[in-house]
């Protein structure tokens, strides 16, 4: 009989599209294009800038990873860091400045620093590293300018806090009071005393407008009420402040000697956004001057801080400051000041008593060498930008302090102050019982109070209980070093932490706590039994949404024969964010079966759409409760478009590149569709050009073509035979499903 067609598949390297990499991906390298239409742009933007920061220059092309666009705006930004004489200044690019919506990955405004007073240029990207392990703080990496064709230099590349921002991190519509608290005069940071240092001095509220930048349509009252209750009313500040956030982000400035900062001179480089539980969140901004780049603590206290007196900066500073009394008030609670001192002995402890800082400096390093020595723009020699990592070199506001040199030293200095040498309380052996509330018991030494602290979301409030040991609380027997707490199971995924202080010290668990904590989780499934099975991170032409849209995805596998349930459980590209994406309520994934989930970061397009895309450069994936009990997780490096990564055998293998099996058994060549009742059927070439083979050990069955859409385009009755040859050159490149014997398989045609 004459064979009709079939075909498919993927056009695997065929395709033309460059691969889609997130613009903020730590250790990737981004490329950005500037074309002007004037000569002379670089006077044209020093005089919009003098004008009263003012607007932008239109730049009719602006290139971002091979992605052209169209009439960008551009304009000059920074204060200390800019200046008419620069070689390179820095720069905020505004993509949708005359097309609406015009974005990159749903990025509209990027902000690009000089690395003026950063002989290593990694003092941002790494301080950032560090912060986002326990509190939410923007990405970055760098980036190659080129302008007119000419390469201009490397520059500093980190993500916004705006809108965009607190909708990822905060679950809120980004519509509430929001501030950058940097003064808003513009002839160098906090002019004529107009800091953003939460010192309430006037009711009114114009009194504040050149010292806090305001990003929303309203919220000046919601400020001066917080700093009305900081300042004159502090046993209420919790209410409106998140005080965890809060003393990280101070925590974080004194031990990294991050100067300017809140706890420097000027009081500022941290956003302020207003939750939907009525409390303030703190949030970081501007750490190119971190590890000491910045070091004036006081204004009007005799001069800069030397390397000496950065490495021995006391971890209390500021606490008497009265003008500071975000620092001020709450060290003054015994409680909150344990906390701080908690805080800062983690970060120690994690980042700096192992040395780990070494070897995440470098790594930034290495990635960016050869662009630091192509840049003939840089504030500083390759020999300084090798050099400082290790020792001082002179430049920026004078000496700036080698990275090892200070950090070693103050570690050293803080293990022997006196702060830190009071020993805590020790928590171990925390037990989770279920039921109508959930029970808590933990072994606890060392401790005069102990707090269990709860909340059901991550957008909610922790709330706290006392454990005791007493004999009353689920606890044993009296004394006996064993602490019982209990709070209500509203959810299948309640969170919860625990914190134990005594008269000189306190200690949370998990240490990284609030930002990290335990679930209540009804069920974990072991390691194993569900596991990531594969995943697209650049899909071209394959598989498509509810939209029609082909996007990223991910396919989960049961290995077991039983019905899992996926609630309580959480989807995250970020290690230091595990509770990105929750399944929704009371899914399950049936025993060795599949469960598709896109990610292209639009949950308006169901219940199964992440809300994070993933990163074609390279990136991570885990599933998780949220908390501590990672189900599965693994690292990838850079992916080719439409070419999936999967586990090999299907469910228990290692990952390895392979044909897309959405859906389906993973195959590495798609030649062999699932075994069915003992009849082998073998598909092949693939991908296609010509003529596509079927073999079968018995008589071959309908088989059924769709397109992508899963439309019907083709269909090859039974012909009796084991084995057909089918010719494909009167179908169109691309995609297709072939469905044979009940099992699904995809091919592609590339004539």
């Amino acid at each position: 009989m004459k064979n009709t067609l079939l075909a498919f598949l993927i056009l695997f390297g065929f395709i033309t599209k460059t691969a889609a990499q997130s613009l903020y991906t730590p250790n990737v390298l981004q490329e950005i294009k500037i074309t002007f239409y004037q000569a002379n742009w670089d006077f044209l933007l020093d005089s919009l800038k003098n004008l009263n920061n003012g607007g932008f220059l239109m730049a009719p092309s602006v290139e971002i990873n091979g992605q052209l666009f169209d009439s960008v705006g551009i304009k000059y930004k920074g204060n200390s860091s800019y200046s008419t004489n620069n070689g390179k200044n820095p720069m905020h690019i505004e993509l949708d400045y005359l097309l609406p919506n015009q974005n990159y990955q749903g990025i509209k405004d990027l902000k690009l620093s000089n690395s003026f007073a950063d002989p290593t240029f990694i003092r941002e990207p790494l301080s950032y590293e560090i912060l986002r392990q326990y509190t939410d703080a923007p990405l970055a990496n760098h980036a190659k300018l080129w302008i007119n064709g000419v390469y201009w230099g490397l520059y500093g590349n980190v993500e916004s806090i705006n809108k965009r921002f607190v909708r990822n991190h905060f679950k809120t519509d980004g519509n509430n009071p929001f501030f950058k608290c940097n003064p808003a005069d513009f002839d160098g940071p906090g002019t004529g005393g107009n800091y953003a240092d939460l010192v309430y001095s006037s009711a009114d509220s114009s009194f504040y407008y050149n010292k806090y930048d305001i990003q929303s349509d309203h919220g000046w009252q919601e400020l001066l009420f917080l700093m009305d209750t900081l300042n004159n009313h502090p046993n209420h500040v919790r209410t409106l402040l998140d005080v965890d956030r809060a003393i990280w982000m101070l925590a974080f400035n004194v031990l990294l000697v991050n100067l300017d900062s809140y706890s420097g001179a000027y009081g500022q480089n941290y956003y302020l956004y207003h939750d939907r539980n009525n409390r303030w969140l703190p949030i970081s901004w501007d750490l190119n001057m971190s590890f000491g780049g910045f070091p004036l603590l006081n204004i009007g206290s005799g001069g800069a801080l030397s390397v000496a007196q950065m490495k021995q900066l006391d971890p209390l500073i500021q606490s008497g400051n009265s003008n500071r009394p975000l620092i001020k008030q709450l060290l003054a609670n015994p409680t909150y000041k344990r906390m701080y001192l908690a805080h800062m002995r983690t970060m120690l402890q994690e980042n700096f008593l192992n040395g780990s800082y070494k070897n995440k400096a470098l790594e930034l390093q290495s990635v960016i060498d050869a662009a630091v020595q192509a840049d003939t723009k840089k504030f500083f020699s390759y020999t300084s930008f090798l050099n400082n990592i290790n020792q001082s070199v002179t430049g920026g506001f004078g000496t700036v302090p080698g990275l090892v040199d200070l950090m070693d030293a103050r570690s050293a200095f803080l293990q022997s102050n006196s702060n830190f040498t009071a020993i805590p309380p020790s928590i171990a052996n925390i037990q989770a019982t279920l039921g109508s509330v959930v029970e808590v018991t933990a072994t606890i030494q060392n401790a005069l109070t102990v707090l269990l602290a709860w909340r059901t979301d991550s957008a909610d409030v922790f709330q706290k209980n006392t454990m005791f040991d007493d004999g009353q609380h689920a606890d044993g027997a009296a004394n006996d070093g064993v602490y019982g707490g209990a709070f209500p199971q509203d959810d299948a995924r309640m969170q919860y932490y625990i914190y134990a202080e005594n008269a000189n010290a306190g200690v949370f668990s998990p240490e990284r706590a609030e930002h990290e904590f335990y679930i209540a989780n009804p069920f974990i499934p072991n390691a194993g039994d569900v596991v990531i099975n594969e995943f697209l991170a650049d899909n071209a032409v394959g598989a498509v949404d509810e939209a029609g849209e082909p996007e990223d995805w991910l396919e989960l596998y049961n290995n077991t024969i039983s019905p899992i349930t996926l609630t309580g459980l959480y989807l995250s590209d970020d290690p230091t964010d595990r509770n990105k994406w929750a399944f929704p309520a009371g899914v399950s994934i049936p025993g060795k079966g599949y469960l598709m989930v896109w990610l292209d970061d639009d949950a308006s397009q169901g219940p199964f759409h992440a809300n994070f895309k993933l990163n074609a450069a390279g990136e991570h994936i885990m599933l998780s409760d949220g908390g501590s009990n990672v189900i599965d997780a693994l690292s990838f490096g850079a992916q080719q478009p439409d070419i999936s990564y999967g586990r090999y055998p299907n469910g228990t293998g290692s990952f390895t590149t392979m044909p897309t099996t959405f859906n389906a058994i993973n195959s590495l060549t798609i030649n062999t569709l699932e075994q069915h009742a003992e009849n082998l059927i073998q598909v092949f070439p693939n991908p296609v050009a010509d003529v596509l083979t079927i073999q079968s050990k018995e008589a071959l069955q309908e088989i059924r073509i769709l397109n992508m859409l899963g439309q019907l385009v083709a269909l090859v009755p039974p012909s009796g035979n084991t084995a057909v040859r089918v010719p494909v050159h009167t179908l169109n490149n691309g995609l297709y499903i072939l469905e044979i014997a009940g099992q699904k398989v995809r091919i592609a045609v590339q004539h």
